[in-house]
């Protein structure tokens, strides 16, 4: 039970999004929210509101379950490069340097974690057994 959402072109370098989202990658749903709330940096007011729309996917997608219930997590964030607007700027003796002004696509995927968790303990147990 998953559920996805898009970000696309966003006008900061891919550099600066992976530092945030590097914070709420694998967290709870609320506890990534009240991280990225309190955060300073300006990319995660885009990432809280990505989050939330990720959230409400999830919503759409599962009418039926309940979000504290279901026990959603960040299970995947990627920060790729998107486009790059190329321009010059003036230098001295006639020359120009040139300016990337860099953008990045960001998706997110929320989960439900699974009620009765796999431990690795319980199949060492049975190989001692057999």
């Amino acid at each position: 039970m998953e559920a996805i959402a898009k970000l696309r072109n966003e006008p900061s370098s891919p550099r600066k999004m992976r530092l945030v989202a590097d914070l709420i990658r694998g967290m709870e749903v609320t506890h990534a929210l009240a991280v990225l709330k309190y955060s300073p940096k300006h990319a995660a007011r885009r990432l809280e509101k990505l989050l939330l729309s990720a959230i409400a996917n999830w919503e759409q997608k599962y009418p039926e379950a309940d979000i504290e219930e279901a026990g959603l997590y960040v299970k995947e964030i990627r920060v790729d490069g998107g486009r790059m607007l190329k321009r010059l700027r003036p230098a001295p003796q006639g020359r120009a340097y040139r300016i990337r002004k860099r953008s990045n696509h960001v998706t997110i995927v929320v989960a439900a974690r699974e009620q009765a968790q796999y431990s690795p303990a319980e199949e060492v147990n049975n190989e001692t057994e057999a």
